[in-house]
């Protein structure tokens, strides 16, 4: 028995999250395993709710399971409100610092039916497989920040802050990775400029050299980065980076696979990990069936594989959403001419179906 700590969120968590859970579902039916949810509030739900946007409740809930599944938290709703009492910042951060998820894994796997559905070249997106291992408890969205008043308006500031033993925690686990895949991690900072990035450079050199001189190491900076995901993404493997720059590095990486709808993600690090899809809560279209859920179910399968260590049964969800992407089933984010449009419902069923085969 297997406990999960469901928090669907806010605007299309709501109608994703049960889609993983139906293919969960399917999965334990196969394979014998049993799944025990529990739903918690978080975000605008919660602070609707309850007036905090990660109740004690939901803490005591993820802390207490097995494994966690989120949907997404915010929408215009609680965008006026304080900044810690905001979805984003008053329930994710928290929740990830409480639970020491200091890695966040999310792959971006071009699938071959969806090569065409991409703003880039065929030629230039092809063979892309990336795994971004993106630091999640340190830097500026965790540092000090202040804001006050001046002669002349208001001054705000933001701090980014780096130790030796972050940046090691992270490089160590991208190096371990980068080892069971292509051998090669390219490492991301802005080291010509900021003085935490010429710390993590300095960390991430002097670790390799100690400890994986075996792993290829190219560094980066991130403007130079977010070029090459666009002119050269298939030669890029692990990529390791802060925390700011892979929350964006990682949004333009959906352009290669289609959508950002197509994005599952892993944090990890305590004792109990998180799932969730890379994108938002996208409240222009919730509850009108026509959200992705195929980063939620592709992020099921992640937790299959590192939480549950089920490695056949992840393999059989990637296997699924390839198959039913083959088949030309589309929700409109990748929509292509000649493919049959489907709601999130019938996405969902249709991968348990494929699964059940």
């Amino acid at each position: 028995m297997h406990k999960i700590a469901v928090l669907p969120g806010d605007g299309i968590g709501v109608e994703i999250v049960p889609e993983a859970v139906k293919v969960l579902n399917k999965i334990g039916e196969i394979y014998g395993y049993e799944f025990e949810y529990t739903e918690g509030l978080i975000g605008g739900a919660a602070i609707d709710a309850t007036g905090k946007p990660l109740p004690e409740e939901t803490l005591s809930l993820c802390k207490s399971s097995d494994a966690i599944l989120l949907g997404a938290v915010g929408g215009p709703k609680w965008d006026s409100l304080p900044v810690a009492m905001r979805p984003e910042v008053g329930a994710l951060l928290p929740l990830r610092k409480e639970l020491k998820l200091y890695a966040n894994v999310r792959p971006c796997v071009l699938f071959d039916a969806l090569a065409d559905a991409s703003t880039l070249k065929r030629e230039v997106i092809e063979g892309v497989d990336i795994l971004t291992i993106r630091e999640l408890t340190g830097g500026i969205y965790f540092g000090g920040k202040s804001r006050e008043k001046t002669e002349t308006g208001e001054t705000a500031t933001d701090m980014m802050t780096y130790t030796t033993e972050e940046v090691e925690r992270i490089a160590r686990l991208a190096f371990q990775v980068a080892r069971t895949r292509k051998g090669r991690v390219t490492s991301v900072d802005k080291a010509n400029v900021l003085e935490s990035s010429r710390l993590w450079r300095e960390t991430v050199i002097r670790l390799h050299e100690t400890e994986y001189s075996d792993v290829a190491l190219e560094h980066l900076y991130v403007d130079n980065a977010a070029m090459q995901l666009i002119l050269r993404p298939s030669s890029l493997d692990v990529v390791v980076t802060t925390n700011m720059f892979g929350d964006i590095l990682t949004d333009q990486a959906s352009v290669l696979t289609g959508s950002i709808g197509m994005l599952p993600s892993a944090s990890l690090g305590g004792e109990v990990a998180l799932y969730e899809p890379a994108h938002g809560s996208a409240p222009d279209i919730a509850g009108q069936g026509k959200a992705n859920p195929l980063a939620t179910i592709l992020s099921a399968a992640m937790m299959l594989k590192y939480s549950f260590e089920y490695e056949e049964a992840a393999k059989k969800i990637e296997d699924a959403v390839e198959e039913y992407l083959n088949r030309g089933y589309r929700t409109p984010d990748i929509m292509q001419e000649g493919m049959q449009l489907v709601d999130t419902q019938t996405a969902g069923d249709l991968i348990c179906e494929i699964i059940g085969g």
